[in-house]
């Protein structure tokens, strides 16, 4: 059997709606839909790029307890609320993975869990050699 490790948020919710922050199984890790949400703050409010930034940088804390980082990453999946602005997702994504170059999907989406929360991500990771 593979082994599993789910790595937390600490988030109140994981436990209600039965998820992880991330989940590595082998060499693959799938880091769950991530919000600028910071506990109960919200990051960035208004403010795609920087909800943007914040998120990316979640996920590389995620990647990092799943014994990973965004080098590893070969998929984003970015779910933005008003596709009229995103560049300003596009620029703070190129500023992590400029040189990594995942494969990428960004879609609109009609609404987020909260109003304020103008973009989520997803990533999957493969760890080499594992």
């Amino acid at each position: 059997m593979i082994p599993r490790k789910n790595i937390s948020s600490g988030s109140p919710w994981e436990d209600v709606v039965g998820y992880s922050r991330a989940v590595r199984i082998g060499n693959v890790i799938e880091v769950a839909g991530t919000t600028a949400m910071d506990g109960d703050v919200l990051i960035g409010e208004g403010d795609v790029y920087a909800q943007t930034t914040f998120i990316l940088q979640k996920i590389e804390r995620a990647l990092a307890e799943a014994g990973s980082s965004l080098s590893d990453v070969v998929r984003t999946r970015m779910f933005i609320t008003d596709i009229s602005r995103w560049e300003e997702a596009g620029k703070a994504h190129g500023e992590f993975f400029k040189t990594i170059k995942p494969a990428s999907t960004m879609v609109e989406v009609s609404a987020l869990i909260d109003e304020r929360l103008l973009i989520e991500i997803e990533a999957t990771a493969v760890l080499p050699n594992v």
